[in-house]
């Protein structure tokens, strides 16, 4: 009689499973948020929040994202938001406290950034562990049911349900491990994503509160390469950091299971892995060696190409190109020597990574074959233990790179560059009491001055002044004498001794060299404050700013380029002047904002502005300036000495005192300055380009041929046998197992093992063809293309191209070429020869197979095809969006001292924030895609496994053990090869598009030919000077209208030629067509009889030469400076800055001519830099010169002394000035002066004599200086901007009068 059942117990709990089994169900639904959430915003927020379990798990939720990136290319506006635990807002601010924390425990060097790290992103990381820890657990079933599968085949008496049951648990097995392995990876990847954004967000926080001294250590190259490859491999360290614990568990455990399986000849192979470790971690330590070397190479040049890139009108104006481009290729040379010697080293390592598991698995079988005859090498032995050391090879080859990461992060940390930075000395907030005191508005004290002026002239203040408020000051003194740092100071930008300064109210500041946002005219001007209409307009009109807005292509609202580049320099100063005056502060700092605009805006800007009756009337303003025409109108003068205030008072005071400044006045009663530029208005920018669709298969062919085609093709033969032999030696193995056993011994044991040993050792050698050896002639050879095409690019190609697009070429795209592309191409087709491998063996041991493989393989190409379209056009987003950060961040750091002047520091940090979040938008569904492909392909792996199995065990009385030990060993390696294979395929197609953008330039419009053998002209020319203008015009672009037009003028040899006329009149556009910057767009310049437009540009600019308004040095030796292509003796440069006026600054320096000069000259003031062009002039010598408004730096006792120098050294040449000051013109007495008219005016071919008379009437006046100016420039000024006819009358008029 059976059991009683119990019908409740029954009933309830069959209803309890279905309970259970709904619940499962309902899980795999997303889940809806609770009633009462909180509302998100989000127009596109990311679908993962809201995804079910299995969605997450097999990452689903991307699919719809995957779908419309293969149905088109997707844009930025398709990305998702970020989660708001990725975000810069959420993610820097911890990362700084936790530093500022470490930093204020330890207060020094011992600070570190590994623990800070920790201690930010430990928490989430911590979960990879356990899923690492499951993994590795899972990975060691497979050998195991290997093994069960073998003794069913083995033993024909086993029920048929048991092998079906280990295929299945096989399966599952392998599937677990997938999903865990995914989850591990996912983690790996946001922590290093989120780790990225926290470097470069704090870099960025940090950069704006260092010293200038701090600036000093730290160029903006290294900076840039901080946030770039330094973020970068804190990054990867993520990835890999848990192998530091899970290898040994991986080898411990692998080495346990051999034991079991082999017995103690598993000490043979543990002593060949001991002697191989340490080989392992001196090749990884000598790597790392070769990597800091490197990265100090690639600084080096990154820093060059910055400077290249921002001084490339002064290298195209004086043909200096060759020389510079041999000065990166040097660099270059040092770095690819490196790059070298790291490959042979990859080659040794590849030789290790190839031969060690296979001796590993020779000594151990040789030895526990010949220790006993007894002992027989079956099937089951072999295989199992062959996966065993499959496992192995991957933790003992990682270990020592692993080791060696850490301990190279791990002391970055400490000592590396990122600690160093974020160490730097920071500005004292303090060093400035801000808020009212009782004597006035500010007091100053004794100051030093920052470390890149001290170097060269050691001042140190001693000051006491006290400006009232609302007060007008000027600051007047010789070049170099401290006023800008006086300024700075005041700005709390210098290293405070003792002392105190305190200042009343907020503070705007207008520095000397212009700073322009790349952004409209309109946002440089609000900068960040609320749009006040009526207050816009008033400061517009201040400034002088119409006139301009008016030419605009769009207005305000037109982009204006990186640095500026399509204002000229009176604008760019003007839009900083209404920077400063629209944001209404109550303390407002001028450094020479005047020097920069003609006298006619000038004075405009000066009694609308700055004077006693301009918009600022009633607020506190000091104006450093060289125009001693506005300071009879101050409230008081500053006069500055050797960094100290010799005289001050009012001007009449000053006068009355009668000391070096009434001696200074009287010199120069009748000089006035103006200063004038040329307009080049565009609202074209050629920012990095998204280039959608499929990528070109040519870009591989592109890549052999940069190689070698037959070089690239013995690499591919040699790693096809490579993995011939190593399929050889595997099935070799499986023919063994199989021998007969005869009175319990194998025969021919000693010819398995010698056969056996020789195929590995071959594998091993044919291995040496490693790729990356012939990685380095194709980057020598873009690189070379790449330098050799920008360099070769016109100007208007560098105006319309933000820098940091052609530094990310430079830096990272090169970069990637180096070190990215060679083991991607050797992993790539390792895993390629690996899969075909694996199903070959399959084939022959199940033929049945065929049926199935082909199948799998459509799918996975579907699926692999499928992604890479995605993948392809999120790779290319996240590298589109990275340019903006480097761009924003030059930018930052060169304009920082307006920005904390201002107090924007907040509004800067946000956008930096926004633009990094920008970029990791695109790179967050990249990762994501990555593991939703991988888990797709590793279940058509899987699926190999499964039915592998399956058919041997349907076989398995057709077959011998051996066989199916061979295939189902590979089957389990193929999930892994797979997995390689779409990473590393999808690596390269993301990869290779580097190649695509470094070639990208080649095919950009180049300048004429540096030289032309068949026209060259004689070593002599020019020999009289004579320039002919012949019915000129000019226009900057195809599409834009002439800016010069129809000029016809003769100037003969030894003419002494001023070129006068207001902003954008077309003066300086005059200089770029001599120079052929821009080619004429009609008619022809004639120079000694000779076309200038037949001849080589390097012919032509060698022979002329130009003292540029930007006075721009490079980092290096004053002496390179000079004369880059070492032409020249000592003597002749020291003759050089003798006439420059420089002899005595540069004795009284400790290295004299071999001073390094800061990058872009910072540690010379401006009119310093500006003499050291003249002396650049002096050496070429040349018979013609070319002066761009070049003292207009300079005060006016050494402008009288250049002005001299030029008068004596170029007699007998012909000079062409555009006239910036009147005593500059009032020197041609005995010559002509000529007038160049804008628009119609060209067209009448207008130029009138001046006679001496008339010059001597100007000078002998006894009217103030203003008057002088005007009584001559008022002609000049009305003909200089003829657009209609009523101006037309005025020039008629004008001429009547002379």
């Amino acid at each position: 009689m059976g059991a009683e059942v119990d019908a409740f117990r029954y009933v309830t709990f069959c209803i309890y499973f279905v309970l259970l089994f709904v619940q499962l169900i309902l899980c795999c639904f997303p889940e809806r948020p609770p009633l009462f959430s909180e509302t998100v915003n989000d127009p596109n927020p990311c679908p993962e929040f809201s995804a079910s379990f299995l969605s997450r798990i097999t990452f689903w939720w991307i699919t719809g994202l995957m779908v419309q990136g293969y149905r088109r290319p997707l844009e930025a506006k398709d990305l998702w938001s970020l989660n708001k635990e990725d975000k810069s807002e959420e993610i820097v601010p911890s990362l700084a406290r936790n530093w500022a924390k470490e930093w204020a425990k330890t207060k020094s060097s011992e600070a570190s950034l590994f623990k800070v790290l920790y201690k930010t992103f430990g928490p989430y990381f911590l979960m990879s562990f356990l899923f690492k820890a499951a993994h590795d657990l899972l990975m060691f079933a497979g050998p195991e049911i290997l093994k069960l599968l073998i003794n069913f085949v083995n033993n024909k008496a086993a029920p048929n349900w048991q092998g079906y049951f280990y295929t299945v648990l096989l399966f599952v097995c392998a599937c677990l491990q997938t999903l865990i392995l995914h989850q591990y990876f996912h983690i790996c990847f946001v922590t290093g994503m989120r780790l990225k954004t926290a470097i470069v967000g704090v870099i960025y926080r940090k950069a704006l509160v260092i010293t200038n001294s701090a600036r000093k250590t730290s160029t903006v190259g290294e900076i840039v390469n901080l946030m770039s490859v330094d973020a970068q491999r804190f990054m990867d360290l993520a990835t890999y950091i848990n192998m530091i614990w899970s290898a040994p568990l991986q080898v411990i455990l692998a080495l346990y299971l051999l034991w079991q399986n082999l017995g103690p000849s598993v000490l043979a192979g543990v002593a060949v892995m001991i002697l191989l470790v340490p080989i392992n971690a001196v090749m990884a330590m000598k790597t790392k060696t070769y990597q800091v070397a490197q990265m100090k190479s690639k600084d080096n040049r990154i820093k060059l190409m910055n400077e290249i890139l921002n001084g490339i009108k002064v290298l195209k104006l004086y043909a200096w190109e060759l020389a510079f481009r041999e000065k990166v290729l040097e660099i270059r040379q040092k770095e690819l020597k490196v790059l070298k010697k790291s490959a042979y080293l990859a080659a040794m390592a590849t030789f290790t990574w190839v031969c060690a598991p296979f001796l590993v698995a020779l000594s151990t079988f040789a030895v526990y074959v010949t220790i006993d005859k007894n002992n027989i090498l079956d099937a089951q032995k072999a295989f199992v233990s062959l996966a065993l050391f499959n496992i192995l090879r991957f933790p003992l080859n990682m270990l020592p790179m692993v080791i060696s990461s850490i301990v190279e992060v791990r002391l970055q940390s400490l000592t590396g560059r990122l600690r160093v930075f974020l160490s730097h000395e920071e500005l004292d907030p303090e060093s400035i009491i801000r808020g009212p005191i009782t004597e006035g508005d500010r007091l100053f004290n004794y100051w030093d001055v920052p470390s890149s002026k001290a170097e060269l002239c050691a001042l140190y203040f001693s000051i006491n002044f006290t400006v009232p408020e609302g007060s007008l000051v000027a600051v007047v003194g010789q070049v170099g004498c401290g006023k800008s740092s006086l300024l700075s100071a005041l700005l709390g930008e210098m290293d405070k001794k003792e002392g105190y300064v305190v200042v009343k109210g907020s503070v705007a500041y207008v520095p000397q060299q212009a700073w322009v946002q790349n952004a409209t005219l309109e946002d440089n001007i609000i900068f960040g404050r609320e749009m006040n209409e009526s207050r816009y307009k008033r400061v517009i009109e201040a400034c002088a700013l119409l006139p301009d807005i008016e030419i605009l292509p769009t207005g305000d609202k037109t982009e204006i380029g990186e640095k500026g580049v399509n204002l000229s320099g009176g604008q760019k100063q003007r839009v900083s002047l209404a920077r400063a005056v629209y944001c209404n502060a109550d303390v407002y700092l001028f450094d020479d904002p005047l020097s920069a605009v003609d006298a006619h805006v000038g004075k405009h800007i000066f009694e609308k502005v700055i004077g006693p009756k301009g918009i600022l009337k009633n607020k506190t303003r000091v104006l450093v300036t060289h125009a001693i025409n506005y300071l009879p109108q101050m409230d008081s003068i500053l006069v500055m000495c050797d960094g100290e205030i010799s005289e001050m008072g009012s001007y009449q005071e000053l006068l009355k005192q009668d000391g070096a400044f009434a001696e200074f006045l009287r010199t120069y009663a009748n000089a006035e300055q103006s200063m004038e530029n040329n307009g080049k208005l565009t609202n074209k920018f050629l920012w990095d380009k998204l280039v959608c669709g499929m990528l070109r298969e040519s870009l591989y062919w592109d890549y052999m041929k940069a190689i070698g085609l037959f070089i690239s093709f013995l690499s591919i033969l040699l790693f096809m046998c490579n993995h011939i032999a190593s399929l050889a030696s595997n099935y070799w193995l499986s023919l063994w197992t199989d021998d007969p056993v005869i009175n319990g011994t194998q025969q021919y044991t000693n010819v398995r093992l010698g056969v056996y040993g020789a195929l590995g050792i071959s594998q091993g050698l044919l291995g040496l063809s490693y790729f990356k050896i012939r990685g380095i002639f194709a980057s020598r050879h873009l690189h070379l293309n790449l330098l050799h095409n920008v360099l070769r690019s016109p100007m208007s190609f560098f105006e319309r191209t933000p820098s940091g697009n052609l530094v990310n070429r430079f830096s990272k795209e090169i970069d990637t070429i180096d070190s990215t592309i060679p083991p991607i191409i050797k992993m790539f087709m390792g895993s390629t020869f690996n899969v075909i491998g694996a199903c070959i063996i399959i084939l022959l041991a199940t033929p049945i197979a065929a049926v199935i493989i082909p199948p799998l393989g459509l799918i996975y190409l579907f699926v692999q095809r499928f992604y890479v379209a995605t993948s392809r056009q999120l790779k290319r987003l996240e590298s589109v969006s990275r340019s903006p950060v480097y761009s924003h961040f030059n930018e930052t750091l060169l304009g920082v001292s307006v920005i904390r002047a201002f107090e924007e520091q907040k509004r800067f940090i946000k956008q930096n924030d926004m633009k990094v979040d920008e970029n990791q938008k695109a790179y967050y569904p990249s990762i994501v895609a990555n593991r939703w492909l991988a888990v797709r392909l590793e279940y058509v792996g899987n699926c190999i496994v499964l039915f592998a199995a399956l058919f041997a065990v349907m076989a398995r009385n057709k077959l011998s053990a051996g066989l199916v030990g061979l295939s189902v060993s590979y089957s389990l390696q193929i999930t892994a090869y797979l997995n390689w294979l779409v990473r590393m395929s999808s690596e390269l197609e993301t990869n290779i598009v580097a190649v695509e953008r470094v070639k990208e330039y080649a095919e950009m419009e180049k300048e004429a030919e540096w030289s032309i053998e068949q026209t060259a002209p004689a070593s002599t020319w020019p020999e009289e000077g004579k320039v002919e203008f012949r019915g000129y015009g000019l226009r900057y672009r195809a599409d834009m209208d002439l800016v010069l037009k129809n000029i016809n003028v003769t100037i003969n040899g030894g003419e002494k030629i001023g070129i006068v006329g207001r902003t954008g009149a077309g003066k300086s556009s005059l200089t770029l067509g001599l120079f052929r910057i821009n080619e004429a767009a009609e008619g022809e310049i004639i120079i000694d009889g000779i076309n200038i437009a037949k001849i080589g540009l390097h012919d032509l600019r060698f022979k002329i030469t130009i003292i540029p308004q930007d006075p721009i040095l490079f980092s290096g030796s004053l002496r390179m400076n000079l004369d880059p292509f070492d032409q020249h003796s000592d003597e002749d440069i020291w003759r050089s800055l003798e006439l420059a006026h420089l002899k005595n600054f540069v004795s009284s320096l400790p290295d004299k001519l071999n001073h390094e000069c800061a990058e872009g000259g910072e540690n010379l003031s401006v009119g310093q830099r500006q003499l050291v062009c003249l002396a650049r002039a002096l050496l070429r010598k040349s018979k013609i010169l070319v002066l761009d408004e070049a003292t207009a730096a300079v005060d006016l006792e050494t402008d009288k002394l250049i002005q001299s120098t030029i008068k004596s050294q170029f007699e007998e040449c012909t000079v062409l000035t555009i006239a910036h000051r009147l005593n500059t013109i009032m020197d041609y007495t005995s010559c002509l002066a000529k007038v160049w008219l804008r628009a119609k005016l060209l067209s009448h071919n207008f130029s009138f004599k001046l006679s001496c008379p008339f010059y001597h009437r100007m000078s002998e006046s006894k009217g103030t200086s203003d008057k002088i100016f005007m009584y001559f420039c008022r002609p000049l000024f009305v003909l200089s901007i003829v657009k209609d006819k009523k101006q037309e009358h005025c020039l008629s008029q004008a001429q009547h009068q002379q």
